[in-house]
């Protein structure tokens, strides 16, 4: 068998020429078809990763304005929770100083009241022992009666402290005060029973109170005796209140 190696040199020459022809006119612009289109794609990956950077960054902008928001929410709550609290601690302790208040206003009229109804009480009960007393001293002999409010009169007078006595020597006049009327004869012996009794004459003045009920008062610028049954009166109604209010 032999070899052709015109035909041989002829097919190399043809592939070389061939290999030259796609190298310069196929493989050159498909490499810079693909190199193009690898730095497109590059350039399309750096931008999407530029904007999945920016999307992690809006991201995390939004998670943290979100806790923000949530963490003045839960503030907001808790102040308005206070001031509702506040508001209505005020508003208790507000009732409660209003419900003192009618309280103590309605301790204050029961006793206005109570005082009212025990004044009414007593100026009764004083109208009534008056009434009594008058219709007593009524049924009484009058001599009898004055002569003993007279010795009353002067055991009053003997157990004066001396001082008093002596002050009203000094004086040397005083009132005689009377329920009923006394006659010149009755004077006269009242004088001089009162004087024995000071251990001094004194210028007596008589005169007549029917508020006196019965009995005799001996009234000078130092010195008040009350002996009479409206002196008495008074003082039980004084004993009555104070017995009420102990």
């Amino acid at each position: 068998m032999s070899i052709d190696w015109w035909t041989i040199g002829l097919q190399a020459i043809n592939v070389l020429i061939l290999v030259w022809l796609l190298g310069r006119y196929f493989w050159r612009p498909v490499a810079d078809i693909i190199a193009k289109r690898q730095a497109a794609a590059k350039e399309l990956l750096e931008s999407a990763r530029t904007r999945r950077d920016q999307a992690d960054a809006t991201l995390a902008e939004v998670v943290q304005l979100r806790a923000t928001m949530a963490q003045q929410r839960a503030d907001l709550l808790a102040k308005a929770q206070g001031e509702i609290e506040q508001m209505r601690a005020q508003h208790l302790l507000l009732a409660a100083q209003q419900a003192q208040a009618v309280l103590d206003a309605a301790q204050v009229e029961l006793a206005r009241r109570q005082a009212a109804a025990e004044h009414i009480w007593r100026e009764h009960a004083a109208q009534l022992a008056v009434s009594i007393a008058q219709r007593l001293a009524a049924r009484l002999d009058s001599a009898a009666v004055r002569e003993a409010f007279l010795g009353w009169l002067l055991h009053d007078l003997r157990v004066l402290p001396e001082v008093t006595l002596q002050a009203l020597a000094r004086t040397g006049n005083a009132d005689v005060i009377s329920a009923m009327p006394l006659d010149a004869v009755e004077q006269a012996h009242h004088a001089e029973q009162i004087g024995a009794a000071l251990g001094t004459p004194m210028a007596l003045t008589f005169s007549t109170d029917p508020a006196l009920i019965a009995g005799l008062e001996l009234h000078s610028a130092h010195l008040v005796v009350n002996n009479s049954w409206r002196a008495d009166l008074a003082r039980i109604l004084e004993d009555l209140g104070d017995v009420e209010h102990a």
